[in-house]
């Protein structure tokens, strides 16, 4: 890699702030490791901070075999949340304040305990979930065209851009969450359906594996953060005037709009 991590953090966040996106670094950089785009992930995240943000959560993005074949991958990847990328359902997100915006639909936790591996189990995680939600993710690309390799989505903090909560939560004893049926409507009509079994078996497997390779950074897993499994179907592009409605058996609904 020919470019330090600090200088290819501050190309990809100037291109979220400009709307004008990079070329792939697996094509500027060319030899660039998983290793050196999550520090370049670190290095973003680390900006951002300076700007007043906040971490509220992380993504775990590229769980399901949709979404691993949408990128020819065959391993997750993750990002963080901060807190100006939290939306709210009732209001309208502006599609014009994003590169090339997609969606997805996926369960997400709110942990009362922190986490931290390695060697995190399900159980654990199970352990520190305060409860569990309906959420969509709104990602995006500050790289050209999404014209992505794995190590470019990870630099690029997941390829995240946003998250939308339900209003509901659900305590997790008693859910079986691989069997939880999702379906999908974008404009009131029928888009698609999954089960969490999507990812990974179980979301929880998820958050798991997440504790642990977040633990490889020296990075915990907070009490009161948000952690999005994964999408359980592929990602969708949105328009302005779109709108989308999640239904979660078991756990609820969210809603997403777009103007």
């Amino acid at each position: 890699m020919t470019t330090t991590t600090q200088d290819l953090a501050t190309a990809i966040y100037k291109a979220e702030k400009t709307l004008q996106p990079i070329e792939p670094l697996t094509e500027t950089e060319g030899n660039i490791s998983v290793d050196d785009a999550y520090q370049i992930q670190l290095d973003y995240v680390k900006k951002r901070k300076n700007d007043g943000a906040t971490i509220k959560g992380k993504k775990i993005g590229l769980t399901s075999k949709a979404m691993q074949e949408m990128l020819g991958v065959d391993r997750p990847d993750y990002g963080h949340i901060l807190d100006d990328m939290i939306f709210s359902e009732e209001i309208p997100l502006e599609v014009n304040r994003f590169i090339a915006p997609k969606i997805e639909f996926e369960i997400a936790f709110v942990l009362k305990k922190p986490l931290k591996g390695p060697g995190v189990t399900v159980e654990q995680v199970k352990q520190a979930v305060d409860y569990v939600v309906p959420a969509a993710e709104l990602i995006d690309s500050r790289i050209k065209d999404w014209k992505i390799k794995f190590e470019d989505t990870v630099a690029d903090n997941g390829s995240s851009a946003g998250a939308i909560f339900g209003k509901e939560g659900s305590r997790i004893d008693g859910l079986d969450l691989p069997n939880v049926e999702m379906t999908v409507y974008r404009n009131g009509n029928y888009l698609d359906k999954a089960k969490g079994s999507a990812v990974m078996g179980d979301p929880l497997k998820a958050v798991a594996w997440l504790a642990n390779a977040v633990g490889e950074y020296d990075i915990s897993l907070e009490a009161g953060e948000k952690i999005l499994a994964g999408a359980l179907t592929k990602a969708v592009p949105v328009k302005s005037g779109d709108t989308f409605k999640a239904k979660f058996k078991g756990l609820g609904n969210v809603s997403v709009s777009f103007s």
